[in-house]
């Protein structure tokens, strides 16, 4: 087998030239996209934002910070030896690099291994976390476009024919997840191929990076069963109260803006939005997001402008702010005490 340094690797030019419009997608969408889904323009939506009071933004400031907490508990379920602070830190810090760039993930997933690393953690410990969060990710995002199309079916509300595809669509990426996640931990094979797709992952922005995620993840398969085993219920709280939360932050948003709708249509609309995040075109998924928003609101009757108001206040307190946070936790992380370099030799040759 020929070593990383074999591998075709993405030139630096290519890659800005990725990230340039990555971004410019992403600001066309929201520049002209969303007036146009909306049916409405930035002057109206201008008008509705200025009402939005000093007192409202730091109410909103604190749902994010209290979601953000309630996933270090997706994150210590998955490595139970690391405390909710860190887990707190490395998730901000992960969250800020991938909603600067276009396919962010890769360079958060290294964001991530480094800071762990840093404090001590093995590759072993930190790819278990790694993939079962991940995992538990896509499920939690794939089952709101259910429960809201199941909602909206007991209260008889108008099931628009794109909240049936969306619900569709997440049944299927669900199974599939599933379908992988049980081959991955059932067989050799299965944990070969996650593995090599996470370590190409993270060389796209790491060109150092060896294949140890997937060899340790070859190696992993029992301790990923036992995780989910003994850390299924944390991780499951954690993410009910993540998108708890959020959606709570959704409805204060709407009702700020004098957005009016049933719950179970603004819950539609939030599943949505979740779901689209996976989009991967842009940075989180900005713009696509808020237009897949923007359009199922005002289908189902919402004022256009109100609408994307409220969509940009939620974006900027779950995707803008998260720039800042992470800031604050790259700050925290360099004055954190670190694991000596004897500690972090030690645990490589533990995992050899």
């Amino acid at each position: 087998m020929s070593g990383a340094s074999d591998r075709p690797r993405t030139p630096p030019a290519l890659r800005v030239v990725q990230v340039v419009l990555g971004l410019g997608l992403a600001g066309a969408l929201l520049w002209w996209g969303l007036p146009f889904f909306a049916q409405t323009t930035w002057a109206e939506v201008g008008d509705v934002l200025a009402g939005v009071s000093p007192w409202k933004a730091a109410l909103f400031t604190g749902f994010v910070v209290a979601g953000l907490y309630c996933y270090t508990f997706v994150m210590t379920g998955a490595m139970p030896e690391l405390s909710h602070p860190r887990a707190l830190i490395l998730n901000v810090c992960g969250s800020s690099v991938s909603n600067l760039l276009p396919g962010g993930g890769a360079v958060g997933l290294a964001a991530t291994f480094y800071i762990a690393k840093s404090w001590g953690f093995t590759v072993s410990s930190v790819t278990t976390m790694a993939v079962v969060t991940g995992v538990w990710n896509v499920l939690a995002r794939a089952a709101l476009p259910v429960i809201a199309i199941i909602g909206l079916s007991w209260g008889t509300q108008d099931l628009p024919s794109s909240m049936q595809d969306a619900a569709w669509a997440a049944i299927i990426t669900g199974a599939v997840v599933v379908g992988l996640f049980v081959i991955a931990i059932a067989t050799d094979a299965g944990a070969r191929a996650l593995g090599r797709g996470l370590d190409r992952l993270v060389r796209l922005v790491r060109r150092r990076h060896r294949d140890g995620i997937e060899r340790g993840l070859t190696g992993l398969r029992a301790q990923i069963a036992g995780t989910v085993r003994t850390g299924w219920l944390s991780m499951t709280l954690g993410m009910v109260g993540f998108f708890g939360l959020y959606y709570v932050l959704f409805l204060l948003c709407m009702s700020t803006t004098g957005v009016e709708l049933p719950f179970g249509q603004l819950f539609a609309a939030y599943a949505i939005g979740r779901l689209l995040t996976a989009v991967g075109v842009t940075p989180g998924g900005l713009g696509v997001t808020e237009a897949g928003t923007v359009a199922a609101l005002v289908a189902w009757g919402a004022d256009p402008a109100a609408a994307m108001a409220g969509v940009v206040i939620f974006t900027i307190f779950t995707h803008l702010l998260e720039v800042p946070l992470g800031a604050i936790g790259w700050v925290a992380w360099s004055i954190m005490p670190r694991a000596g370099r004897d500690e972090i030799t030690a645990a490589a040759e533990a995992e050899r």
